[in-house]
Order: structure tokens, then C-alpha cells, then sequence
């Protein structure tokens, strides 16, 4: 079978969560599938180091385009270009991990991987361009022509089914993986340790949060329960707030400068890869209240590096949790404070949580969502 795949989203500078979830998932694919021939689309008006995430095999292909972005785009809105027409066979498949602009030939099915609904739930949290960006590519309409649509977890299940009225016959939970990065066994950890420290100049203690400093991540609402805790805690923990840069966050960025507490709130910007399970595992509690979540790879890899979490009692954080995270509402800062106070002072507790979580974090596993997805695809020839 030859499958296409776009594989635009690995096209940025910084890798984001979705680049993320394409290279972890299709790196397990391919280790697993040495039958199907895949054909990886991408355009780039400029060249990328798409050696530097290739994978070599003779079943994996790269097709290239050098149309500029904005004229590609457009080309596909109005469907004056087809993506299958630019590869060398004709394909049998096609999978988006990602919305995007696209447009195929009639005949060829295809699979959509939906991460969330935070932009129809909450446009609040975006910028009017992303939101116009979101109303032309026409969501609703991608899943209705979908022959499956792929989705991390139960909740945005439940929200396509809701928002979009698609039969859940027609939506597949696949849930990701973590990478082998994260592992309090990986033989490098003290290595990196140490020159991950340096080079941040990390505190000795410190409460982390790490994500895109953006709206919907909830964060004013971290650096609030952080000044309300008692000054015996403030004073022995720092908070880090660490991520790239997201949208719409002057105000989060305010909110740390003007508090009482601004010394001792930093912001790290956005770090490697490699230099993540350092950060958890260094860390006393990592926070992650976000408002809505389709996934949650932070926490899942938080509880792999052993360390305790609390999270929001929304969308799909208690599902992926389980009861290994301790859960507050994201509209009530008394609930976080409260939450961090008796993590970090009640250490029996603060260890069962750590214990839990690293049970929980076991289950989500890279081969087994490739194993799924490569079944998932087959089935619907």
C-alpha cells in the first residue's frame, strides 16, 4: 500500500507539540512497517534540515515542493492544486497529523488527526488571525469528508461528537506515546544534569511549569497561588515558568513582573528537547492547570521523570491522569495554593503521587500507538 503523509508540521524552526507527536509517532511506524511504501510531502519555498529528522529506509520517501507557503495555501483553497498529484505514485492513503490547508483527488481516502477543540470552545484564548486561519481551513468540513479521524484522547472524542456531530464509529482514541528521553534509567541523566543546571543556573528548589505562554495554559492563575503560599515556602521555592513564547500573553508576562514575588519568578524561554527531563526531574512539583487540554504530554513526562503533579480538573487531563495527579479547578486560585502547599509539605502524600504517576506515565507508549494506527489505517481500505 502507499501511503501519503504530510508532514508539514515538522517544518519549524522550534519543535512544537504537534511536531512532536508527527516525528515520535511516524519514528514508531516506520521501525514497525517494512511493507507499505510512505510517501512524505512537504513544501518549503526554502530549504530545511530535513536531513536532520530524515529516516532512511528504503519504504520512506520525501517529496518536496519549493512553492512560497501563502501561494501554496491559497492554490489549495481554491483547489487549483491537488498534494497527490506532486507524488511519484499514486497512493492508496492519506494521512493529516495535523489540520492544514489540503485538497486531494476524490478518490483517495484519507485520516485526520485532531488534537483538540480549543478553538471552537475557546476563541478567547486566540488571536483573530488564528482564528480566521481555523475558520478557512474549514475544521467541520476536513472531519465530514474523513474516512477516520484520529484523536489522543476520549474527551476530544466526546467533543467532535458534540461540536461537529461526527458518528463515533468514525473517530479512533489512539493514545500517544513519551519518548524514551524520559527515564529515570536513561544513562545520560546525570551527564546532562549537570550541564543543564549550568548552563540555566537553576535554583536549588523550585515549582516548574512548562508549556507555550499563552492564554489558555492558565499560568496568571499559577503565578497568583504562588504568592498566596505561606513565605516559608515562597522563600525556599522559585517558580519557573518555562516554554517558548505563545500568543496574547502581555498580560501573564505583567502578572510576573508587577507580583510581590517577581525575583523569584523566571522565565527560561523555550528549551530543547533533550534538556526537558532534566527540568522535571530537577523540579519539587510541576503544575499544569491548563483551562483545555486534548492530551497533556507535559504531565505524562513529568510523571515519568518521578515528579509529582497537580493538574486541572478539565477536558482530558483527569482521563490521562487517572488518579496519579492531584486535581484542582483552573478558575480557583485558593484550590492551587491549597494544592501546593499540601505537596510540599506533606511528603508521604507528595510520594504517593509520584508513585502513582509513574505507573500511569508506563501505560503511554509510542509502539503501541504505531501498532494501532498502522492497524487503524488498513482497516479502513
Amino acid at each position: 500500500m502507499n501511503i501519503g503523509i504530510d508532514i508539514r508540521p515538522l517544518m519549524t524552526k522550534n519543535k512544537t507539540g504537534v511536531g512532536e507527536y508527527t516525528y515520535e509517532l511516524l519514528n514508531a511506524v516506520f521501525k514497525l512497517d517494512n511493507k507499505n511504501q510512505y510517501y512524505l510531502f512537504y513544501n518549503a519555498s526554502r530549504s530545511y534540515p530535513i536531513q536532520a529528522l530524515s529516516w532512511q529506509k528504503e519504504n520512506v520517501h520525501y517529496v518536496e515542493s519549493r512553492y512560497p507557503n501563502k501561494f501554496f495555501n491559497l492554490a489549495l483553497q481554491l483547489k487549483l492544486i491537488k498534494i497527490d498529484q506532486f507524488l511519484p505514485v499514486k497512493i492508496n492513503y492519506w494521512y493529516a497529523p495535523n489540520l492544514n490547508f489540503f485538497h486531494l483527488s476524490s478518490n483517495i481516502p484519507y485520516a485526520l488527526t485532531i488534537h483538540d477543540l480549543s478553538f471552537e470552545i475557546f476563541p478567547q484564548f486566540y488571536t483573530a488571525k488564528q482564528n480566521f486561519w481555523h475558520k478557512i481551513i474549514a475544521p467541520k468540513n476536513q472531519t465530514r469528508h474523513a474516512q477516520m479521524i484520529i484523536v489522543p484522547s476520549e474527551n476530544t472524542k466526546r467533543d467532535l461528537e458534540n461540536y461537529y456531530k461526527i458518528p463515533k464509529e468514525k473517530i479512533k482514541v489512539i493514545y500517544p506515546g513519551v519518548d524514551d528521553s524520559f527515564s529515570l534509567n536513561n544513562p545520560s541523566l546525570k551527564i546532562d544534569k549537570t550541564r543543564v543546571l549550568n548552563r540555566y543556573n537553576l535554583p536549588e528548589n523550585f515549582i516548574l511549569f512548562l508549556g507555550s505562554i499563552e492564554p489558555r495554559k492558565n499560568i496568571i492563575t499559577i503565578i497568583r497561588a504562588y504568592e498566596k503560599l505561606p513565605p516559608e515556602i515562597s522563600n525556599k521555592y522559585s517558580l519557573l515558568i518555562v516554554g517558548a513564547p505563545g500568543w496574547k500573553n502581555k498580560e501573564i508576562y505583567d502578572a510576573a513582573q508587577k507580583s510581590p514575588l517577581a525575583s523569584q519568578i523566571k522565565f527560561i524561554g523555550y528549551i530543547a528537547a533533550n534538556d526537558k527531563p532534566i527540568f522535571y526531574q530537577s523540579s519539587s512539583l510541576f503544575i499544569f492547570d491548563s483551562f483545555y487540554e486534548g492530551f497533556g504530554f507535559p504531565l505524562i513526562e513529568a510523571m515519568r521523570m518521578g515528579t509529582a503533579t497537580i493538574a486541572a480538573n478539565r477536558a482530558s487531563l483527569p482521563e490521562i491522569t487517572q488518579d496519579a495527579s492531584y486535581l484542582v479547578n483552573p478558575n480557583k486560585i485558593t484550590d492551587l495554593c491549597i494544592a501546593i502547599k499540601t505537596l510540599l509539605t506533606d511528603q508521604e502524600l507528595k510520594n504517593n503521587y509520584i508513585k502513582k504517576g509513574h505507573i500511569v506515565a508506563e501505560r503511554y507508549s509510542w509502539e503501541k500507538a504505531a501498532a494501532t494506527w498502522l492497524a487503524a489505517i488498513e482497516n479502513t481500505i
